[in-house]
């Protein structure tokens, strides 16, 4: 899904350090990625390419851009490649620097500068809440954010930051919430919400995962953002298996929200999922249109090979002849 660029003006991203006491983000990267089989048989969804950068790099500089320059990534099994692209590549550093093309040496070089990155392992895939609490020695007892790497806020766009402001004002925890059309609903977890005075800020009173539409409370949904307070972990290791068999953080935050002390933050900006196919395809065509450096010309080639889908040209649109790809 992706949800349509917002109309009104949004909250500047926070550069200061001193106003705020979110330092850590965490970044959940266990799941085997079994809607892309067979592409994520060797290769970590993470890793799957939105242009020409993996999807968990968005992530990344995502939490940087908010201020948060310690991540942790919790990773599984056959995951080395997220390990290996925030790391140093010597030897390919080297030959880029060699050759004076320093453009892609920058390119190489970005994802280790973005924050300082720290790696642990889940273990066993015991569900979202499970992989959060693998987090609690390098949290500790301080408030911290988790992204999810199937969601991507676009860069233009400040929820995490917003989120981290409500959470400085408020304290308890913060989750991303995103109205969806009533079929969808099930896709999510669900929040029943009372207002509180602020335009973009409900009062979250309860939590459902993925529930049928006739259970559902609300039509926000909980997208991939959350800002959480540590006493999160407490009700974690409490928290029996739920839905799937897995422990589901939404259990958690549904006991933390009947304290009343849950609050969610309306995104009305723009949203790329890229957990689904259809909606990856998507993504990766909209910001290549964006992008100043292929946009233009991959603009022109979609609208004669939409043409051609809808019947107005006899033949395909070819590329420009030095794109062709040799087989």
């Amino acid at each position: 899904m992706i949800a349509p660029h917002p109309s009104t003006p949004v909250t500047p991203a926070r550069t200061a350090r001193t106003d705020r006491t979110v330092r850590k983000a965490v970044v959940p990267a266990a799941g085997l990625g079994t809607r892309f089989l067979p592409a994520t048989k060797a290769t970590p969804k993470e890793m799957l390419p939105v242009v020409d950068k993996p999807a968990i790099q968005y992530v990344v500089e995502e939490a940087a851009a908010a201020g948060l320059d310690d991540v942790l990534m919790v990773t599984g099994r056959h995951k080395r490649a997220i390990e290996d692209h925030f790391d140093h590549a010597f030897e390919l550093e080297q030959a880029l620097a060699a050759k004076g093309d320093t453009v892609r040496l920058d390119a190489v070089r970005d994802p280790g500068r973005l924050a300082s990155i720290h790696h642990i392992r889940q273990g066993a895939p015991l569900g979202l809440g499970h992989a959060v609490l693998c987090a609690r020695r390098h949290v500790g007892d301080q408030p911290f954010a988790v992204l999810l790497g199937d969601d991507l806020i676009d860069p233009r766009e400040t929820l995490l930051s917003r989120m981290l402001d409500v959470r400085d004002r408020r304290l308890g925890s913060v989750v991303a919430l995103l109205e969806v059309p009533p079929e969808q609903i099930h896709l999510y977890g669900c929040a029943a919400v009372e207002p509180t005075g602020e335009e973009d800020v409900v009062r979250v009173t309860g939590l459902v995962e993925k529930p049928a539409l006739q259970d559902a409370p609300s039509g926000y949904a909980v997208i991939g953002r959350y800002v959480l307070d540590p006493a999160v972990f407490g009700v974690l290791e409490r928290t029996p298996p739920g839905r799937g068999g897995e422990i589901q953080l939404t259990d958690a935050l549904q006991e933390l929200a009947t304290g009343g002390t849950v609050h969610g933050v309306v995104f009305k900006g723009l949203r790329y999922d890229t957990g689904d196919k259809a909606d990856y395809l998507r993504t990766v065509v909209q910001l290549a249109c964006e992008r100043p450096d292929l946009g233009p010309e991959f603009v022109a080639w979609l609208k004669g090979f939409v043409a051609e889908l809808d019947g107005a040209h006899p033949a395909h649109p070819a590329l420009p002849a030095h794109r062709h790809i040799a087989a």
